[in-house]
Parts: structure tokens; sequence; C-alpha cells
């Protein structure tokens, strides 16, 4: 399953999930979600799926992962195809 990765923003909460809209750019695209993930951990970066906690607005399957870098948390969304 084809994943792309997507540039969101935040607007907000819906049924207590955080709401994110797509920015229309899109970004690397990955044979499966799962070889980003890899690659992650073989940098011993570790990442954590968060894609139950939020919404994505116009995109029916997608992957949200979080890591730490320093004190700022960045999230990684994903569309899959």
């Amino acid at each position: 399953m084809p994943a792309t990765e997507l540039v969101v923003t935040s607007v907000g909460s819906v049924a207590g999930k955080e709401l994110l809209v797509p920015t229309g750019k899109e970004g690397i695209a990955y044979p499966h979600v799962q070889d980003w993930v890899t690659a992650k951990l073989k940098a011993k970066k570790p990442v954590k799926d968060v894609s139950t906690a939020v919404l994505v607005k116009g995109i029916k399957q997608w992957a949200v992962f979080e890591e730490k870098t320093g004190t700022r948390t960045i999230r990684t969304v994903f569309k899959i195809t």
C-alpha cells in the first residue's frame, strides 16, 4: 500500500480527536509506510503511531506518527493509497 507524506494544519478538535487539514503540498512517496518507519528505527529515532487520536479531512486512509526532537514533537502524516 503506497503512502505519500502530507503537510497538514491543525484546525481544532472533533469528537475528542484533533482535526488535521491537508494544505495541498505532498511530500515523498513510499512503497509502504513501514519503509519510513524502518528507516527511522535504524537511525535510532523512535516513532509512535497516533493515527487513532487524529482525523484527517478528505483522506479515507491515513497514518500519523510522532517523534520527539529535543523539546519539540514532530508529526508526520501519510495518505495511504
